[in-house]
């Protein structure tokens, strides 16, 4: 029998986490600069925390482990972006001649090197995390960061090849260049291709959230089905006459502010 309360749970864990850390990192990234070696101690302090919930729930096979492996994940995630939004992770700098009319190969290598570090950051945590959990009864948490790494890079793949909105209110003054590596478009070929892969993510995940024998199976589908179709819905709101920022206005009324390092 399906447990529409567990899914339902799970479902409003997932959206909650996913709304709210958006909010508060886009919140404290508007903040002074002088606030971010504060800022990134306290989120280096929330990383292994949140790696130690990982593997201490690698092989808890319940619903609260399913939860605390996927808030585990977040909280690594979580890490990751400041790093990168804070201006510490990023990349080469961009070289001289790079342009906003740019096109081709070249650009594209040249946008590749800018985020390179952050890059080879994501890669080098989902290899930690799957070291830790690959062969372990409970793999919510690597599951929960393969799929924020791929949609993430579909978005971002997205937004170079050109989209309606660029999500330019979440950018900080100080990675303002990355704007030339993107482009204002009704959509690109690759958009509709992304949204098939979601929707299938999300077609198998839900699939077996509704057919898992046990609560814990059901959780943690369920919390990873939500957690892709978040990102369908993220996908479709770079396409839609409908600024994304409106969601998180409250994070972003701070932005006036901030400084530029």
């Amino acid at each position: 029998m399906i447990d529409w309360a567990l899914l339902c749970g799970s479902l409003l864990l997932t959206i909650a986490v996913w709304w709210g850390a958006t909010g508060i990192i886009a919140w404290l990234i508007g903040r002074s600069v002088d606030s971010y070696p504060t800022l990134l101690r306290g989120t280096l302090v929330l990383g292994v925390i949140a790696l130690a919930a990982v593997l201490a729930t690698r092989n808890l096979q319940s619903v609260g482990g399913a939860a605390l492996a996927f808030l585990g994940a977040i909280g690594i995630w979580a890490g990751i972006e400041v790093s990168f939004l804070t201006g510490r992770v990023t990349g080469l700098p961009p070289r001289a001649e790079a342009t906003p009319t740019a096109h081709g190969w070249r650009h594209a290598i040249e946008a590749v090197r800018v985020i390179l570090w952050h890059e080879l950051l994501i890669i080098g945590v989902v290899v930690v995390v799957a070291g830790m959990t690959i062969d372990a009864d409970n793999r919510v948490a690597l599951g929960t960061l393969l799929l924020l790494w791929l949609m993430r890079s579909s978005a971002k793949i997205n937004l170079f090849l050109g989209v309606r909105n660029l999500g330019e209110a979440f950018l900080p003054q100080h990675l303002a260049h990355l704007l030339r590596y993107m482009q204002h478009r009704r959509m690109n070929f690759l958009f509709p291709f992304s949204i098939a892969l979601g929707s299938a993510i999300i077609w198998l995940l839900g699939t077996r959230a509704l057919q898992a024998e046990s609560g814990f199976a059901a959780s943690g589908y369920a919390i990873l089905a939500t957690l892709a179709a978040l990102a369908v819905l993220e996908h479709i709101l770079m396409v839609l006459p409908l600024q994304s920022e409106r969601f998180w206005r409250w994070s972003l009324a701070n932005r006036q502010g901030a400084s530029r390092p």
